[in-house]
C-alpha cells in the first residue's frame, strides 16, 4: 500500500480529483477559463515534476523570489502588528457573520497574539528557505500558509467582504483580487520549489545554520513585540507625523470621483431565479412575472487621486460637529486618543501622566482633548474610574484607530499639522515636549 501512494500515477488521480472538486464549487465570480487555467498549470508542476527538475536554474530563482517576499511582507506586517491584528479582527467577523460559528469569537479575542505569530512565522520561513535550513518542514509550512491566505484573500473578493487584505500593510495596500493573484503566483513558486527540494542545498553547515535560525526567530518576534509596546517604526498611515490633515482631506489634482451603478434583483415569481437588472432595464412595470428583492450600488470604478483621508470628523458629546474650528485653530493642541474606552490602558503611572500633561499644559492655555468613540456611559464610567476631568469628544472609532496605534495615544496638533505622537509607553514630561516639539 504505501508503495502505491508513492507511484506517479496515484499522485496524477489524487491530484486530478482534487482538481475537478476545485473546478465544480468555484463560485462564478472567477472566470472557468481563468480557474482552468490555474488547475492545469498546478497539474503541469505536480505530476511532471521531472521536466522541472532538468531546470534547476527554476528552483533557485523561485528561491530567490519566495524567500525575499515572505520576509519582506512579514516585516512590513510586522511593523505595525496592531494594525494587522484589527485586519484579523475584521476577517473573523465576517466569517462568523457567514457561517455563524462562535468559535470566531475567540480567535477575534487574540488576534494581536495570532498577529505577532503570523508576522514572525513568514519571516522565518522566508529566511531558512533562503539558508536551505529544514528544508522539507519549511516547505509544508509554506505551502499550507498559502493555501490559507489564497482561500482568504480568494473568499474576500469574490463576496467583497474584506476590500483590502493588509499583506503588505499601509506600505502598498493591495485590493482584494490583487492580492489573491499574487497569492497565486507565490502558490505556483512555492509547488514548483516543492517538487523540486533536491536542488535546494543548505547554505551553511548545520550547527551554524541552526544557531543563526534561532537569533532570526528571537529577532522576527522581537521586531512585532516592540513595535506594538511602542509605535510602528515607519508610518504609512495619512496621520503621520508632518502630515497635514486638511490638506489630506482634498482631492489631488487629477481627482476623478467614484461611479456607482445601481443594480436591482428580482425574482422571477415562475421559476424562482433571482436576477439581476440595471435602471435601464428593470421589469418595473411586469409585476406578475418579477417581484423586487433588494437595491444596492455597485462600485464600477473606483476613484482616482482620492483624498487621503475621507472620514475625519470631531463632535462635542451633544453632536456639535467641531472638527474646522479644531483644524483651524493655530495654536498647539493635545489630543489624546482614546478609540475605545473600555479598552483603554488605565495604569496608574499612565494616568498619572496624562494627569500632568492636561494640568502643566492648561497653565500655557493649551488646550488637552481626548477623543473617543465611546458613548455618554462609558465616558462617565471612565471619569469616575480615571479621575481624568479633561473634555471628551466623539469620532469614529476605525477612524482613531488608524491615527495612532495606542490605546491612549498622545498627538500635538498645530493648525491641522501632526506635530508629534507618543505610545503611552512612550509619553515623555510636558518639559521635555515644550522644549523639543513646541518651539
Amino acid at each position: 500500500m504505501k508503495n502505491i501512494l508513492h507511484t506517479w500515477w496515484f499522485r496524477l488521480i489524487i491530484s486530478v480529483l482534487g482538481a475537478w472538486l476545485v473546478y465544480v464549487m468555484c463560485p462564478p465570480c472567477l472566470s472557468k477559463e481563468a480557474l482552468l487555467s490555474i488547475l492545469i498549470g498546478l497539474l503541469f508542476v505536480i505530476n511532471f515534476q521531472h521536466f522541472l527538475l532538468k531546470i534547476p536554474l527554476l528552483t533557485h530563482i523561485s528561491r530567490a523570489l519566495t524567500g525575499p517576499l515572505f520576509i519582506f511582507s512579514g516585516f512590513i506586517k510586522a511593523n505595525d502588528p496592531l494594525g494587522f491584528s484589527y485586519k484579523l479582527e475584521e476577517y473573523f467577523e465576517v466569517f462568523k457573520g457567514d457561517t455563524g460559528w462562535t468559535l470566531f469569537d475567540s480567535f477575534a479575542h487574540i488576534s494581536l497574539e495570532l498577529a505577532v505569530f503570523i508576522c514572525a512565522l513568514e519571516m522565518i520561513l522566508g529566511f531558512t528557505l533562503l539558508i536551505g535550513y529544514k528544508v522539507r518542514l519549511t516547505l509544508w509550512l509554506l505551502l499550507l500558509q498559502i493555501i490559507f491566505f489564497t482561500f482568504l484573500t480568494f473568499y474576500s473578493a469574490c463576496f467583497n467582504k474584506v476590500t483590502h487584505c493588509g499583506c503588505f500593510g499601509d506600505f502598498i495596500p493591495l485590493k482584494a483580487w490583487q492580492s489573491f493573484w499574487k497569492d497565486i503566483a507565490l502558490l505556483f513558486l512555492i509547488t514548483i520549489l516543492w517538487v523540486t527540494q533536491v536542488h535546494i542545498r543548505p547554505l551553511f553547515v548545520e550547527l551554524f545554520s541552526h544557531t543563526i535560525t534561532v537569533l532570526a526567530l528571537i529577532l522576527s518576534f522581537f521586531i512585532p513585540i516592540y513595535a506594538y509596546k511602542h509605535l510602528p517604526y515607519f508610518d504609512f498611515r495619512p496621520y503621520h507625523k508632518g502630515s497635514n490633515i486638511l490638506e489630506k482631506m482634498k482631492p489631488g489634482k487629477n481627482y476623478q470621483p467614484p461611479v456607482y451603478e445601481t443594480i436591482l434583483k428580482y425574482q422571477n415569481l415562475k421559476t424562482g431565479e433571482v436576477k439581476e437588472f440595471t435602471l435601464k432595464d428593470y421589469p418595473w412595470q411586469d409585476t406578475l412575472t418579477w417581484k423586487w428583492v433588494s437595491t444596492e450600488n455597485k462600485l464600477i470604478k473606483e476613484a482616482i487621486d482620492a483624498p487621503k483621508i475621507t472620514d475625519f470628523s470631531i463632535k462635542t458629546l451633544d453632536d456639535v460637529n467641531i472638527t474646522d474650528s479644531l483644524l483651524n485653530n493655530p495654536n498647539y493642541q493635545f489630543w489624546i486618543i482614546c478609540w475605545n474606552l473600555a479598552k483603554t490602558k488605565t495604569d496608574e503611572e499612565i494616568i498619572a501622566k496624562i494627569k500632568d500633561l492636561y494640568t502643566l499644559a492648561s497653565k500655557d492655555k493649551v488646550p488637552v482633548l481626548l477623543i473617543t468613540s465611546s458613548g455618554k456611559d462609558e465616558i462617565e464610567t471612565f471619569k469616575n474610574k480615571t479621575q481624568l476631568n479633561l473634555p471628551f469628544l466623539n469620532a469614529d472609532g476605525i477612524v482613531l484607530k488608524t491615527m495612532i496605534r495606542s490605546n491612549p495615544g498622545i498627538i500635538l496638533v498645530k493648525h491641522a499639522t501632526i506635530i508629534n505622537y507618543w505610545h503611552y509607553n512612550d509619553l515623555p514630561s510636558y518639559s521635555v515636549i515644550k522644549e523639543k516639539d513646541m518651539k
